[in-house]
């Protein structure tokens, strides 16, 4: 059994842990409520801007935007977004796993002939790759110090540049989903080229009255479409790792808990079991001198 002075360091270092879990909880939450007001803000323009551009795409004959050319993916790029910042618990681990994942299903072939590459937003993500030599060609993990829709347009204007171009055949932005504190849903969405969704049996068909023209209103569309998306899954991923950290937390609070009452218990059988060993020397050191 443990020495008492060993098992009093234990318990002092755990409360200094549970200490700073709870700190840290309490930040993660006042952060979160920041990033939940944010996303659920954006969601709705961003749902109803994708609907508008879907029925006024179908609704033009022959739309040659450089953004909506399907071309075979023979050179790809991913957009990664991780945090910063750890102890949150598997956030950045599931994100990193989903885009091997999605290498070794979809892009094998590209990746092995060096064809993938990676733009980070997040410092876990960029280390991982950068280590493990991917063609990682963006580190933008200031970005999420200063969100902002302008940081993150010029990242997505780089993005639509080099696809226009034909450096990029097709881009995929892999981050979670926030959808409570609790639960993150992995997603990998494709970002460019920008195609129509398919209709559904259910939808009904808006005729917009739209100026100056439906292709003018096109042109000036896909761009902040593209953008705004980009946007959301970082919003949704910065709400995210706050509502992954809050929980990771709020377990490690309770797992420190359950260690203090074990030490603690520990603690008064050792001392218990050294107040059991005096007495008896006492006694019998008594017996002894009486017998003398």
């Amino acid at each position: 059994m443990a020495n008492l002075k060993e098992v009093r360091n234990r318990i002092t270092s755990v409360t200094s842990t549970q200490q700073i879990t709870k700190a840290m909880k309490m930040v993660s939450a006042a952060k979160l409520k920041r990033a939940t007001n944010a996303i659920i803000q954006l969601r709705p323009y961003a749902n109803k801007l994708r609907d508008i551009l879907a029925q006024v795409s179908a609704s033009v004959e022959g739309n040659d935007s450089p953004y909506t050319q399907d071309r075979e993916p023979n050179k790809v790029l991913l957009v990664v977004i991780t945090s910063n910042r750890g102890l949150a618990g598997a956030f950045n681990t599931n994100v990193i796993k989903t885009t091997n994942n999605l290498i070794a299903s979809k892009y094998a072939d590209q990746f092995a002939k060096g064809d993938v590459s990676i733009i980070a937003i997040g410092k876990r993500g960029h280390d991982y790759f950068a280590k493990r030599n991917y063609n990682v060609i963006g580190n933008h993990n200031d970005l999420l110090n200063n969100l902002n829709f302008e940081n993150v347009s010029q990242v997505t204007e780089f993005i639509m540049q080099e696809f226009k171009e034909g450096t990029f055949d097709r881009v995929e932005v892999v981050y979670n989903q926030f959808r409570n504190a609790a639960v993150q849903i992995l997603t990998s969405e494709q970002l460019l080229p920008l195609l129509p969704e398919e209709k559904k049996e259910d939808t009904v068909e808006l005729d917009y009255i739209i100026e100056p023209s439906k292709e003018k209103i096109i042109e000036e569309l896909i761009p902040k479409a593209v953008k705004i998306q980009l946007y959301k899954a970082v919003l949704d991923s910065n709400a995210s790792e706050h509502g992954a950290r809050m929980t990771a937390m709020d377990k490690a609070t309770e797992n420190a808990g359950d260690l203090l009452r074990q030490l603690k218990l520990s603690y008064n059988q050792a001392r218990q079991a050294a107040i059991t060993t005096e007495l008896t020397e006492i006694v019998s050191g008594a017996a002894a001198l009486s017998n003398g």
